[in-house]
Protein backbone atom coordinates (compact mmCIF):
# COMPACT_ATOMS: atom_id res chain seq x y z
CA UNK A 1 0.00 0.00 0.00
CA UNK A 2 1.21 3.55 -0.80
CA UNK A 3 0.86 6.52 2.00
CA UNK A 4 -2.43 8.54 1.02
CA UNK A 5 -2.64 12.10 0.50
CA UNK A 6 -6.23 12.25 0.46
CA UNK A 7 -7.62 15.49 2.13
CA UNK A 8 -10.87 16.30 3.21
CA UNK A 9 -11.94 19.81 2.52
CA UNK A 10 -14.96 20.81 4.70
CA UNK A 11 -16.03 23.98 6.65
CA UNK A 12 -15.18 24.07 10.41
CA UNK A 13 -17.98 26.94 11.68
CA UNK A 14 -20.86 24.42 9.10
CA UNK A 15 -19.91 21.35 11.27
CA UNK A 16 -20.78 20.54 14.73
CA UNK A 17 -17.99 19.18 17.51
CA UNK A 18 -19.19 15.58 16.81
CA UNK A 19 -19.14 15.85 12.89
CA UNK A 20 -15.75 16.88 12.97
CA UNK A 21 -14.51 14.18 15.40
CA UNK A 22 -16.24 12.23 13.00
CA UNK A 23 -14.62 13.36 9.68
CA UNK A 24 -11.31 13.20 12.15
CA UNK A 25 -11.64 9.52 12.43
CA UNK A 26 -12.64 8.90 8.56
CA UNK A 27 -9.50 11.10 7.43
CA UNK A 28 -7.32 9.08 9.67
CA UNK A 29 -8.71 5.75 9.14
CA UNK A 30 -8.14 6.33 5.13
CA UNK A 31 -4.34 7.27 5.71
CA UNK A 32 -3.99 3.87 7.75
CA UNK A 33 -5.91 1.98 5.78
CA UNK A 34 -4.04 3.18 2.31
CA UNK A 35 -0.66 3.06 3.93
CA UNK A 36 -1.01 -0.46 6.05
CA UNK A 37 -4.28 -2.26 4.57
CA UNK A 38 -7.46 -2.68 6.44
CA UNK A 39 -5.89 -5.57 8.89
CA UNK A 40 -2.59 -4.13 9.30
CA UNK A 41 -4.53 -1.33 10.81
CA UNK A 42 -5.85 -1.47 14.38
CA UNK A 43 -8.67 0.71 16.17
CA UNK A 44 -6.17 1.98 18.60
CA UNK A 45 -4.13 3.29 15.81
CA UNK A 46 -6.81 5.17 14.78
CA UNK A 47 -7.61 6.70 17.62
CA UNK A 48 -4.13 8.17 18.27
CA UNK A 49 -4.21 9.32 14.76
CA UNK A 50 -7.26 11.12 15.27
CA UNK A 51 -5.98 12.46 18.25
CA UNK A 52 -9.01 10.85 20.70
CA UNK A 53 -9.50 8.21 22.66
CA UNK A 54 -10.38 5.00 21.68
CA UNK A 55 -12.92 4.78 23.56
CA UNK A 56 -14.60 8.13 21.64
CA UNK A 57 -14.43 6.00 18.29
CA UNK A 58 -17.61 4.22 20.03
CA UNK A 59 -19.73 7.14 20.49
CA UNK A 60 -19.04 7.46 16.28
CA UNK A 61 -19.35 3.66 14.67
CA UNK A 62 -19.65 0.32 15.30
CA UNK A 63 -16.60 -1.24 14.98
CA UNK A 64 -13.27 -1.07 12.08
CA UNK A 65 -15.16 -2.39 9.11
CA UNK A 66 -18.47 -0.10 10.33
CA UNK A 67 -15.47 3.00 10.15
CA UNK A 68 -14.52 1.23 6.55
CA UNK A 69 -17.85 0.74 5.11
CA UNK A 70 -18.67 4.28 6.35
CA UNK A 71 -15.07 5.69 4.20
CA UNK A 72 -15.94 3.42 1.14
CA UNK A 73 -19.45 4.49 0.71
CA UNK A 74 -18.45 8.65 1.63
CA UNK A 75 -15.29 8.57 -0.54
CA UNK A 76 -15.37 6.01 -3.43
CA UNK A 77 -13.98 6.63 -6.68
CA UNK A 78 -17.11 6.00 -8.15
CA UNK A 79 -17.85 9.65 -6.34
CA UNK A 80 -15.72 10.98 -8.43
CA UNK A 81 -16.88 8.58 -11.68
CA UNK A 82 -20.54 9.88 -11.65
CA UNK A 83 -20.35 13.66 -12.12
CA UNK A 84 -18.21 12.81 -14.58
CA UNK A 85 -20.83 10.68 -16.41
CA UNK A 86 -23.68 13.04 -15.68
CA UNK A 87 -22.27 15.82 -17.60
CA UNK A 88 -23.75 16.33 -21.01
CA UNK A 89 -21.24 15.41 -23.69
CA UNK A 90 -21.68 15.58 -27.42
CA UNK A 91 -24.31 15.36 -30.32
CA UNK A 92 -23.47 11.74 -31.22
CA UNK A 93 -23.08 8.79 -29.66
CA UNK A 94 -19.20 8.10 -30.49
CA UNK A 95 -18.65 11.64 -29.27
CA UNK A 96 -21.06 11.06 -26.17
CA UNK A 97 -18.63 8.12 -25.21
CA UNK A 98 -15.45 9.46 -26.28
CA UNK A 99 -15.65 12.33 -23.91
CA UNK A 100 -17.34 10.52 -21.43
CA UNK A 101 -14.52 8.54 -21.54
CA UNK A 102 -11.64 11.41 -21.00
CA UNK A 103 -13.78 12.82 -18.26
CA UNK A 104 -13.76 9.74 -16.51
CA UNK A 105 -10.29 9.28 -16.74
CA UNK A 106 -9.48 12.41 -15.78
CA UNK A 107 -11.77 12.24 -12.42
CA UNK A 108 -10.11 8.74 -11.89
CA UNK A 109 -6.47 10.42 -12.28
CA UNK A 110 -7.42 13.34 -10.10
CA UNK A 111 -8.64 10.85 -7.44
CA UNK A 112 -6.13 8.25 -7.75
CA UNK A 113 -5.22 7.70 -3.90
CA UNK A 114 -8.80 6.76 -3.46
CA UNK A 115 -8.45 3.62 -5.54
CA UNK A 116 -6.41 1.99 -2.96
CA UNK A 117 -9.56 1.24 -1.00
CA UNK A 118 -10.61 -0.34 -4.10
CA UNK A 119 -8.02 -2.46 -3.71
CA UNK A 120 -8.56 -2.94 -0.06
CA UNK A 121 -12.24 -3.83 -0.89
CA UNK A 122 -10.94 -6.31 -3.18
CA UNK A 123 -8.29 -7.99 -1.78
CA UNK A 124 -8.95 -8.12 1.89
CA UNK A 125 -12.96 -8.30 2.02
CA UNK A 126 -13.50 -10.27 -1.43
CA UNK A 127 -15.91 -7.20 -2.50
CA UNK A 128 -18.14 -7.50 0.22
CA UNK A 129 -19.25 -4.09 0.36
CA UNK A 130 -19.73 -3.46 -3.04
CA UNK A 131 -23.25 -4.26 -3.49
CA UNK A 132 -23.90 -1.31 -1.16
CA UNK A 133 -22.11 1.49 -3.38
CA UNK A 134 -23.63 0.36 -6.43
CA UNK A 135 -27.17 0.41 -5.42
CA UNK A 136 -26.03 3.72 -3.59
CA UNK A 137 -24.72 4.94 -7.64
CA UNK A 138 -26.67 2.89 -10.00
CA UNK A 139 -29.84 5.17 -10.22
CA UNK A 140 -27.92 8.19 -10.89
CA UNK A 141 -25.29 6.65 -13.06
CA UNK A 142 -28.27 4.92 -15.35
CA UNK A 143 -28.92 8.11 -16.41
CA UNK A 144 -25.23 8.07 -18.52
CA UNK A 145 -27.36 5.38 -20.89
CA UNK A 146 -30.42 6.95 -20.90
CA UNK A 147 -29.14 10.56 -22.06
CA UNK A 148 -26.63 8.24 -24.51
CA UNK A 149 -29.57 6.87 -26.39
CA UNK A 150 -31.01 10.19 -27.09
CA UNK A 151 -27.66 11.01 -28.94
CA UNK A 152 -27.62 10.55 -33.06
CA UNK A 153 -26.74 7.24 -33.33
CA UNK A 154 -27.98 3.80 -33.90
CA UNK A 155 -27.72 1.74 -30.75
CA UNK A 156 -28.70 -1.90 -30.54
CA UNK A 157 -32.16 -2.68 -29.24
CA UNK A 158 -31.46 -5.70 -28.10
CA UNK A 159 -29.20 -4.39 -25.39
CA UNK A 160 -30.59 -3.41 -21.91
CA UNK A 161 -29.67 -0.11 -21.13
CA UNK A 162 -28.65 -1.41 -17.83
CA UNK A 163 -26.04 -3.70 -19.69
CA UNK A 164 -24.85 -0.68 -21.73
CA UNK A 165 -24.11 0.85 -18.54
CA UNK A 166 -22.15 -1.94 -16.51
CA UNK A 167 -20.31 -2.52 -19.36
CA UNK A 168 -19.03 0.88 -19.63
CA UNK A 169 -18.24 1.13 -15.49
CA UNK A 170 -16.42 -1.87 -15.79
CA UNK A 171 -14.07 -1.32 -19.34
CA UNK A 172 -12.80 1.86 -17.74
CA UNK A 173 -12.28 0.77 -14.57
CA UNK A 174 -10.35 -2.44 -15.76
CA UNK A 175 -8.37 -0.11 -18.54
CA UNK A 176 -7.61 2.81 -15.48
CA UNK A 177 -6.26 -0.17 -13.24
CA UNK A 178 -4.47 -2.36 -15.85
CA UNK A 179 -2.63 0.68 -17.55
CA UNK A 180 -1.68 1.80 -13.73
CA UNK A 181 0.30 -1.49 -13.32
CA UNK A 182 0.83 -2.60 -16.49
CA UNK A 183 0.90 0.09 -19.17
CA UNK A 184 4.71 1.05 -19.28
CA UNK A 185 5.81 -2.95 -19.22
CA UNK A 186 3.01 -3.47 -22.15
CA UNK A 187 4.40 -0.74 -24.14
CA UNK A 188 0.74 0.21 -24.89
CA UNK A 189 1.21 3.70 -25.89
CA UNK A 190 -0.14 7.44 -24.34
CA UNK A 191 -2.88 6.89 -22.27
CA UNK A 192 -5.35 8.87 -23.53
CA UNK A 193 -4.72 7.34 -26.98
CA UNK A 194 -5.18 3.82 -25.28
CA UNK A 195 -8.41 4.82 -24.02
CA UNK A 196 -9.96 5.89 -27.51
CA UNK A 197 -9.04 2.71 -28.90
CA UNK A 198 -10.91 1.14 -25.94
CA UNK A 199 -13.60 3.19 -26.32
CA UNK A 200 -13.76 2.34 -30.23
CA UNK A 201 -13.59 -1.09 -29.10
CA UNK A 202 -16.96 -0.67 -26.69
CA UNK A 203 -18.50 1.06 -29.52
CA UNK A 204 -17.79 -1.03 -32.32
CA UNK A 205 -16.21 -4.28 -31.11
CA UNK A 206 -13.31 -5.62 -32.31
CA UNK A 207 -14.84 -7.75 -35.35
CA UNK A 208 -14.32 -6.04 -38.42
CA UNK A 209 -17.47 -5.49 -40.76
CA UNK A 210 -17.81 -7.74 -43.55
CA UNK A 211 -20.67 -8.00 -46.21
CA UNK A 212 -23.07 -10.73 -45.58
CA UNK A 213 -23.12 -13.49 -48.52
Amino acid sequence: MTESNISFSHEDEDLSKGERTRLAIMQAAVELFTKQGYHGTSMRQIAEQAGIALGGIYNHFESKEDIFRQVSLAYHPIHVVIPALEADQGDTVEEFVHQAGDRMYTSLSAGEDFLNLMFIEMVEFKGRHLPMIFKEMFTRALDFSQRMQQKRGALRAEIPLQIMLVTFIGLMFTFFFFYRIFGSTADLGAPREVLHKVMDIYLHGILKNEPQE
